[in-house]
């Protein structure tokens, strides 16, 4: 994509490409993301970046219209395994805040020269920058949606001092912390809230998970709903109005966090969904310097950075998808708010329905899950560990003893470091180690590949539901080729058609056997 495209985009306010690139107005000194709403500017005053660090390093601060710090993180990430894409998914889950950029070298197994040298010839930025304007846009969250003390927003966010936290506000937004919250509550007190929102009172960090295009709410609650472990997640409410809320062990300490479903996200009926929106949720948290973190676990568990245009553009022209594309647009293909706590599971998982999944899974975690201080409605756990679980007897789960040693491999493997499944982690590499563990096949290490490392390009050719789907529509396992890059949500469309009533047969057919085996995935 070429500036002149860019250039068309901005001039027609698509926000497909929000995220993607910001346009940087050398007149006014702003940037701002491709939908806003404002006056074009003319060509010639325009700049175009591919971050808001980089437009931030260019002297430029964020809009206060569109607000492009709050724009969903690009889908290039998630689908480039590249040294840029894994030092990306990194910084965003917090790692140069908590380890400095030594520590995401370290991690990733390269130089902090060499990683610097890629962010900035991919990003216009380094990995400093990069994560500075993550925490300037965590500030400002908090600044508007807490009362906390200025000086403690400073260190929550991520910064070294108060000083470095007044002069990056001042750089970024043009204004004190105090003026921005001021600002941010003016904007609050004439926005409409809707009933759910404020029933869902009640403390916390309230914040919007916004997302591109359309977003099929129906389908992802329901996946989430059907698999939601007691004592770590519940679903509550009707269809339409559910309420997700769910534990999480994070760095600093524990949260709980809830996100609600909106009926006008619905993406189920042709050209259903809204062009772009957000999810609420509310984010409670025992040490705010999570934040952050917390924030981008749920944005992965949710799929929210995804790019259904992209996806429906290729798997919609698809003779024998496509109808199923069509029929639901924006169908997401959910991650994981935890990588460990997936692949436990998923080994749990193996050849059971989801109830007895579940069932399994719940009494895990009442054998060997850390007790929160309190209860929180039925949320009484935080998953565990897999230091834990790596020398557990595991004889309260009524399964074959081969699956019991699958449990502890696994989770010795992820506490010793042999497996790494961290947001950047080499998805080839994980899926290597995870096969050289006992008890851990193809589909159980692809099945964690897709969840765990938010991977979009995995088919899962063994599963039973998959096979039912492609029944459904007429196509074979070696038709996903054509899928490519996109199989993960080809899988999810697979999934969904065997939930739904086949149509009638026609009076020469026969019904068919449906297997038994992975059905908990559909």
């Amino acid at each position: 994509m070429d500036d002149e495209a860019r250039y068309e985009a901005v001039r027609s306010r698509d926000e497909r490409f929000d995220g993607v690139f910001f346009t940087g107005v050398l007149t006014t000194g702003i940037y701002c993301r491709p939908s806003c709403p404002a006056v074009t500017p003319k060509r010639g005053n325009v700049r175009f970046f591919p971050s808001a660090a980089a437009a931030q390093r260019a002297g430029l601060r964020a809009c206060r219209r569109c607000r492009p710090d709050a724009v969903p993180g690009s889908a290039e990430w998630n689908a480039r395994a590249d040294l840029t894409g894994r030092a990306m998914r990194m910084i965003a889950d917090g790692v140069v805040d908590r380890e400095g950029v030594e520590g995401l070298a370290r991690r990733l197994g390269y130089s902090a020269r060499q990683i610097h040298r890629r962010l900035t010839a991919d990003l216009g930025a380094g990995p400093v920058a990069l994560a500075r304007a993550q925490r300037t846009h965590t500030a400002r969250v908090l600044l508007q949606t807490t009362a906390l003390p200025v000086t403690e927003i400073a260190f929550a966010s991520g910064f070294a001092s108060v000083r470095q936290f007044n002069d990056t506000i001042r750089e970024a937004h043009a204004c004190t912390p105090r003026e921005l919250r001021a600002r941010g509550r003016a904007r609050a007190a004439t926005r409409p809230r809707g009933a759910a929102e404020e029933a869902a009172g009640g403390g916390g960090v309230e914040l919007r998970l916004a997302h591109r295009g359309p977003y099929a709410a129906a389908e992802v609650f329901g996946f989430l709903q059907r698999r939601a472990v007691p004592g770590v997640e519940e679903v509550t409410g009707e269809a339409g109005a559910r309420t997700y809320r769910r534990t999480l062990a994070l760095p600093h300490g524990h949260g709980v966090a809830e996100v609600r479903e909106r009926a006008d996200e619905a993406g189920g009926g042709p050209g259903g969904g809204s062009g772009g929106g957000w999810l609420p949720c509310r984010l409670h948290l025992t040490d705010l310097r999570d934040l952050t973190t917390a924030v981008q676990r749920m944005r992965r568990l949710f799929d929210l950075d995804a790019d259904p245009y992209a996806v429906a553009d290729r798997l919609g022209r698809d003779p024998l998808l496509g109808p199923l594309v069509h029929r639901l647009p924006g169908l997401r293909s959910p991650g994981a708010s935890d990588p460990h706590e997936a692949a436990v599971r998923a080994v749990l998982g193996q050849q059971v329905t989801v109830g007895a999944a579940r069932t399994l899974t719940a009494a895990l975690v009442a054998a060997y899950g850390k007790p929160l201080p309190a209860p929180d409605g039925s949320l009484t756990h935080l998953f565990p560990d897999p230091g834990t679980l790596a020398g557990a007897p595991l004889d309260e789960l009524r399964m074959p003893a081969a699956r019991r040693r699958a449990v502890r491999a696994v989770a010795a493997a992820l506490a010793d470091g042999v497996l790494v499944l961290d947001p950047g982690a080499d998805r080839d590499e994980a899926e290597r180690a995870l096969l050289d563990l006992p008890g851990v096949g193809p589909w159980t290490a692809g099945y964690i590949r897709m969840r765990a490392l938010g991977d979009p390009d995995v088919f899962l050719t063994g599963d039973a539901g998959v096979r039912h789907g492609l029944e459904r529509i007429g196509a074979r396992a070696p038709d996903a080729g054509r899928w490519r890059p996109w199989r993960s949500y080809a899988l999810h469309h697979l999934w969904n058609a065997t939930l739904t009533p086949p149509p009638p047969p026609a009076e020469t057919e026969t019904e068919t056997g449906t297997g038994t085996e992975n059905t908990e995935k559909r």
